[in-house]
């Protein structure tokens, strides 16, 4: 199934998946509930399918595919307008699908380049301000914004530091066999610092977190579904078709799935407090990077820039 591109600064409400749902585009715009903000956030492109009551969303960077501040600006915006517009006795949604249009790349993950300005400028509060922005919108989508709904990561490419991280906190991880994994920050004396390790010791241990954290190795997607980090494999080009299909097949075990997700997390007792002194402690360590650090860090930049403009 052939995927169009988004048409960034058209007046439409919404991003139409593929050709084929185009209906579903002025549909969704008719859904009043839904505010309209939703379809008109700079860097996410976002469609509610009425059939399978389902909000698909797609990062769609102007730049490196990465959690700049704009776009932890429209993360947060997202889930405020999801929390008005959808719920019982509002419009009904029970999958939401986050994925990217970034060509090979699901997140390269925090804002780099931004990390070190701020290191240089010895700002700690900027660093902390950044990372305690990240863990609010973590901690609320692990709790699934408190709505009866199922959280899918859908993986079409490379989902690395902090992307990988954003992962973690999806009900179900959906991966094409090409994507990759890896938490790289070790390579220039930093830990992934927004819920690598609260999240991983909870779903692998703790001696299996410490192994992906420190080995700064890329994994494969056939390696995250044999940890169990990954639920379901599809091949490459057919990761929006396994993500419909694993929709389809949880549509009647929905409510037991839904709630059977909310006791894992009671378990959990993953509180944002918890979140926040991890990322303060990486503030931190951030700030102890030496000169040969940021080095690496900005030819990891420059690398990233690279791809971006090649793809």
């Amino acid at each position: 199934m052939e995927k169009t591109e988004p048409e960034m600064g058209s007046d439409r409400p919404a991003i139409p998946l593929d050709a084929s749902d185009e209906a579903l585009v002025v549909e969704s715009a008719r859904h009043a509930a839904i505010p309209e903000g939703l379809f008109q956030l700079h860097e996410l492109d976002v469609l509610y399918e009425d059939d399978t009551q389902t909000l698909w969303t797609y990062m769609n960077p102007e730049g490196r595919p990465s959690f700049t501040p704009t776009m932890l600006g429209d993360f947060e915006n997202w889930q405020v307008y999801i929390e008005q517009g959808f719920g019982p006795e509002k419009v009904p949604l029970r999958f939401l699908v986050l994925g990217s249009r970034a060509p090979g790349v699901f997140c390269f993950g925090g804002d780099l380049d931004l990390f070190q300005r701020l290191i240089r400028e010895r700002n700690r509060d900027g660093l902390v301000r950044y990372g305690h922005r990240c863990c609010k919108i973590l901690h609320r989508n692990i709790a699934s914004l408190d709505l009866p709904m199922l959280t899918i990561g859908l993986v079409e490419g490379a989902a690395l530091g902090g992307g990988f991280e954003a992962l973690l906190s999806f009900d179900y991880i959906v991966a094409e066999r090409g994507a990759t994994f890896g938490l790289p920050e070790i390579m220039f004396g930093l830990f992934p610092g927004m819920g690598a390790h609260a999240l991983l010791s909870r779903k692998v241990g703790s001696a299996m977190a410490d192994r992906l954290i420190v080995s700064n190795e890329t994994y494969s997607a056939e390696q995250m579904y044999e940890i169990g980090l990954v639920h379901h494999l599809a091949e490459n080009g057919q990761g929006l078709a396994a993500c419909r299909e694993f929709i389809k097949k949880s549509d009647r075990r929905h409510a037991g799935l839904v709630n059977s997700r909310r006791a894992m997390k009671v378990a959990w007792n993953l509180e944002l407090a918890e979140l926040n002194r991890i990322t303060e402690l990486w503030a931190d360590s951030a700030l102890q990077l030496r000169e040969q650090d940021l080095k690496v860090m900005g030819r990891l930049v420059a690398a990233q820039a690279r791809l971006t403009k090649a793809a």
